[in-house]
């Protein structure tokens, strides 16, 4: 096998690559403007992008997109990749912690005391006495069927209390 036969790719391959690039230039096209701007991306590119996202008929937006995919291919396609990712990872950590906190919420106006302890457990500056008040208010509220104003208010304190980055 010579140096030649090592890079060799196939037709099919080459067709793959295209539309896995076509791929990624979709999900651009579902960025915003302003989003878009922050992005480190060529200048030609991002007017396709922006042209594509103006465009309403199927055909012509078809091609233009087909054309994101062309000019994708002569820059480097994982930095895109990249700041995509980056994008896309504070929303999914923010929605982790609020996950967490409604889990943590749940668990304490159900469990009671347990729960209370576990968490002062996990975290000593919250204090025992606010945590059993807003449950035991909550649980009030639910039996009269009243808003969950102790349950949200519980909520605000663990949002204040937690970090939502823990080292």
């Amino acid at each position: 096998m010579d140096e030649a036969d090592e890079h060799y790719i196939s037709k099919s391959q080459a067709k793959r690559d295209v539309e896995e690039l076509q791929k990624l230039g979709l999900k651009l096209l579902e960025l915003s403007k302003s989003t878009l701007e922050k992005f480190d991306l060529d200048e030609n590119l991002l007017d396709a992008i922006f042209l594509a996202q103006s465009i309403n008929s199927h055909s012509g937006h078809r091609r233009q997109v087909q054309l994101i995919g062309k000019l994708m291919r002569h820059i480097d396609a994982s930095a895109i990749r990249l700041q995509l990712e980056r994008y896309h990872h504070p929303i999914e950590e923010a929605n982790a912690y609020f996950h967490k906190l409604e889990k943590w919420r749940d668990r304490l106006l159900n469990e009671g005391d347990s729960a209370i302890h576990e968490l002062l457990i996990e975290y000593p500056d919250l204090e025992r006495s606010r945590l059993r008040q807003f449950a035991r208010n909550a649980k009030k509220e639910t039996e009269q069927n009243k808003a969950p104003k102790s349950a949200r208010q519980l909520f605000k304190y663990l949002k204040e209390m937690i970090p939502e980055h823990e080292q």
